[in-house]
């Protein structure tokens, strides 16, 4: 039998909090999205992050950066962008620069259907933290998660 480093099972607890957590915030979100909007945690997600490209130097992002950004494979992001393409809410098109390049945008009903989900994700998150907050092992937790880029005291 080997002794347990009391450092890595705090650790390992920290992890699971973290974990379930996410898992509880994550499953909320799901629930209110699909009901309002037909749309996922990953869809929303992305039609968030596309929506935040813009013109110029840097503006795009490659798919890599997507499936980064979305926490996906590149061919899970591929997949999904098929999906939402399929739906009109995003469409692609070959880089002006270089043919083998190529950019995916939201379309306007895409932004619509972002604009209108929104204030029900943002309303989830908030439900869910606040759930959240009511377990002791996860208050830490939440508390971090709303301290993170939270306006700085005047």
């Amino acid at each position: 039998m080997t002794a347990t480093d009391p450092a890595l099972t705090a650790l390992a607890q920290g992890w699971s909090a973290l974990a379930l957590l996410h898992g509880r915030i994550e499953a909320h979100i799901e629930r209110a999205l699909q009901a309002g909007h037909d749309l996922s945690v990953r869809e929303y997600s992305l039609l968030d992050v596309l929506s935040r490209q813009h013109d110029g130097d840097g503006g795009h992002l490659q798919m890599k950066q997507v499936a980064d950004a979305v926490v996906l494979s590149q061919s899970a992001t591929t997949r999904l962008v098929t999906r939402l393409e399929d739906r009109g809410l995003l469409e692609r098109y070959l880089c002006p620069t270089d043919r083998r390049g190529i950019y995916t945008n939201v379309t306007e009903a895409g932004l619509k259907l972002l604009e209108e989900a929104r204030p029900t994700n943002d309303a989830a998150l908030r439900e869910a933290l606040d759930e959240a907050a009511k377990n002791p092992d996860l208050t830490p937790l939440v508390r971090v998660v709303e301290s993170l880029n939270a306006p700085a005291p005047a």
